[in-house]
């Protein structure tokens, strides 16, 4: 006899239907998986025969059935243990050892060998399309359940063991639906917090200022600085200066780390922001994302979050420059064989540099002891290209003995974040019924509707772009900033001091020597 199951499997952020077909038949006992299955789904089959043995079914090797599993589509490839479960229901179902009606019922989760029933991951966009696709019922491991609550149309069923799964199928001890509220918790309950606080960082007031526009907008910064001026500090901060998440960003971010498999056992969804800080070490794939089965890289993990590139000359050109496409676009492209990903990427990129290899080529205590050559080759490293697109450059100097020791206490972190949020709350409104959240995103018609300038600030922005030779897409980073300053002063117009601000954050041509 053969039974047909329904699971899923998942392609990038994404989720596509997989039919399970079992066929077990007697005669000499074989038990084969078919449909291009990874290692991990061909071991399936010793899991399954083990788990229903020991959970008291009668498993292939007793019955001397002849089985064979199909994962359909057969030319999609197959990977991980998530097929465990559907492949034991499938068994039991085709032997009629568990008769069942499987339509409009999906099953997801790994068999441990006593019959329980592991987490896998995957789950979100799993559910998103079972629910897209009319499977109402959708049984997956428990600890998946909070995160799968994120979905609320679909009716989950907590599963703990084979056994548990199998009783309710029958009608004989029914699995209640999951409706805890843990998966829906409020994101207001969640605030941004790493224990860095501005008010205990001396001085640099004016990288300050720049984190606090980028928070506000979205816009990328880099800090340049001698060693120990604090650039590293000031990039562990910003995240408690971001406003917090909204439900559609919690969603987005849950459903990549969901992906990725770093959700942790403690949270089911992702409510605080991400901060990534990959080592100049990393190649290009695991910033971007690839594999043979595409997974989020680093840009992709720090959506709607930060990503901190310290030491940023030391990364690998290559890997640098593969960040051109989303620091413009908001997005990551990963082309294979199988198919093209598209990976979200719509981070706050922090990326901190020395002026020289030594270090101390703007330092005015110290002496650079890099020959000009050696400086040229240095920031060299870094293109034109990938620096115009970064909104706010930041010189971070070294702080003299009375600011280091000084006993005053700047301005809380949470201070910062009521204005930022309220910047946000402007945007909110701004962008309300479009794809767009930040000034960061704004195209070109965006851009012409809602950052118009006065006469003396046109005047202003046309001598800068005359002055320092700026490119289109500076001239339109600058409208961008000019409007999240104006946005932090609860401005409604964009004003000549705006744009002054806006201007100075700019990369300027040094001289070298």
């Amino acid at each position: 006899m053969s039974s047909t199951i329904y699971s899923a499997a998942v392609w990038g952020l994404d989720a596509v239907p997989i039919e399970v077909e079992i066929d077990a038949s007697p005669g000499l006992h074989m038990f084969c998986i078919v449909g291009l299955p990874d290692k991990a789904v061909e071991e399936a089959k010793e899991r399954v025969g083990t788990a229903l043995r020991n959970s008291g079914f009668e498993p292939p090797h007793r019955q001397a059935h002849r089985v064979i599993v199909n994962l359909a589509p057969a030319d999609f490839k197959k990977e991980g243990p998530a097929y465990d479960l559907p492949i034991a229901i499938g068994f039991l179902h085709a032997t009629q050892q568990l008769p069942f009606d499987p339509l409009e019922k999906l099953f997801i989760g790994e068999l441990a060998l006593d019959g329980a029933v592991r987490s896998v991951s995957g789950i979100l966009p799993a559910v998103e399309m079972a629910v897209r696709k009319g499977s109402f019922e959708i049984f997956l491991p428990a600890a998946n359940a909070p995160e799968a609550r994120l979905v609320s149309e679909a009716i989950i069923y907590p599963v703990r063991t084979l056994a548990e799964l199998v009783n309710h199928l029958k009608g004989a001890v029914l699995i209640e639906p999951y409706t805890s509220d843990e998966g829906r918790l409020s994101h207001s309950t969640h605030p941004n917090n790493n224990g860095i606080d501005f008010a205990f960082i001396q001085g640099q007031e004016h990288a300050k200022r720049a984190l606090e526009i980028a928070a506000s907008g979205q816009h990328n910064v880099i800090f340049e600085g001698p060693p120990g001026s604090g650039k590293t500090l000031l990039a562990q901060a910003m995240l408690g200066i971001m406003p917090k998440m909204t439900d559609t960003e919690i969603r987005e971010v849950t459903k990549i780390y969901s992906v990725a498999g770093l959700l942790s056992d403690r949270s089911a969804i992702m409510a605080s922001r991400p901060f990534r800080n990959p080592h100049h070490t990393a190649s290009a794939i695991s910033l971007t994302g690839g594999g043979t089965y595409p997974r989020p890289g680093e840009i992709t993990l720090a959506h709607r979050g930060v990503l901190f590139l310290d030491e940023f000359p030391e990364f690998a050109r290559g890997a640098l420059e593969n960040l051109r496409q989303p620091l413009e676009e908001g997005h990551i492209t990963v082309s294979r064989a199988q198919g093209a990903v598209r990976f979200p990427a719509r981070f706050t990129l922090v990326a901190a540099m020395n002026p020289c290899p030594c270090g101390y080529a703007t330092d005015k205590e110290k002496d650079c002891t890099c020959p000009p050559a050696a400086i040229f080759k240095y920031q060299r490293k870094i293109s034109g290209p990938l620096l115009d697109r970064i909104d706010l450059h930041v010189e971070v100097p070294r702080l003299g003995y009375d600011a280091l020791a000084s006993e005053k206490i700047a301005e809380e972190s949470g201070t910062v974040r009521d204005r930022v949020e309220a910047a946000r709350h402007m945007q909110q409104i701004r962008f309300d019924g479009t794809q767009t959240i930040a000034n960061a995103e704004m195209g070109v018609r965006e851009i012409k509707a809602f950052c118009k300038l006065d006469k003396q600030g046109e005047s202003l922005l046309k001598d800068a772009v005359t002055r320092m030779k700026l490119s289109g897409r500076s001239y339109h980073h600058i409208l961008k900033v000019a409007r999240t300053i104006a946005d932090l002063a609860a401005s409604s117009d964009i004003h000549a001091e705006h744009i002054a601000e806006a201007v100075q954050y700019r990369k300027r041509e040094k001289s070298i020597g």
